[in-house]
């Protein structure tokens, strides 16, 4: 049998990290047509209102149950907006390794939401979920998605030449493919050493305290 993640939400003081449901639909939808998004990420183009509804009603559970990892909304505590997403994938349960992927709505960018959700996920995966190593790779020319892996203390391992495809907007304002490298970053236990304490949820897992 493969084993599969439990089905579970994340609370840090600011955030909730949850599965997804029928009302992210509008929201989802919204954030995945952002440029950025689209540039970066190899969803579909254009992303439609039926790719959200998809994602949200049973293609995010797939990936739980399915044994491959976990996708979760991550929304704020407070007003409960759609702000994120956050979704583990290529999940090694002999080696107890994962690779973690993650965006950000264009309405919340610059509040530190993406680093703050990894790093939570990574608690709990270490401390929880007995994992021994997070992998991120980021494509070459996406500094704000480094950014994010170098703020939570992941090491960059090396460079996976012309291993990714992102979009670049042409002169009629469309979109053409182009070759770009991928650096491969990576967490491990002892990476978090000296982060705050945790706090426990209503399910018994804890996660990081945030100040």
């Amino acid at each position: 049998m493969t084993p599969t993640f439990p089905d579970i939400s994340i609370s840090t003081d600011r955030l909730v990290l949850r599965p997804f449901d029928e009302a992210d639909v509008p929201a989802l939808a919204e954030m995945m047509t952002d440029e950025m998004v689209t540039a970066w990420t190899a969803l579909p183009h254009p992303y439609t209102t039926a790719h959200a509804r998809a994602w949200a009603t049973g293609k995010a559970a797939a990936v739980r149950t399915e044994g491959r990892g976990i996708a979760l909304a991550v929304t704020e505590f407070l007003t409960q907006r759609l702000v994120g997403t956050l979704h583990l994938d290529h999940t090694d349960w002999r080696i107890r390794s994962t690779e973690v992927g993650y965006v950000t709505a264009p309405w919340a960018r610059g509040e530190g939401y993406a680093s703050e959700s990894v790093l939570a996920v990574a608690q709990w995966l270490f401390r929880d979920q007995n994992f021994e190593r997070i992998e991120l790779r980021t494509a070459a020319d996406n500094t704000a998605s480094q950014q994010v892996a170098q703020k939570i203390g992941c090491i960059s391992e090396g460079v996976l030449r012309n291993a990714w495809i992102a979009r670049s907007r042409t002169e009629d304002g469309g979109w053409t493919d182009i070759r770009t490298d991928l650096i491969v970053w990576s967490l491990l236990p002892e990476d978090l050493e000296g982060v705050p304490g945790r706090l426990a949820d209503a399910n018994g897992f804890s996660y990081p305290e945030w100040n």
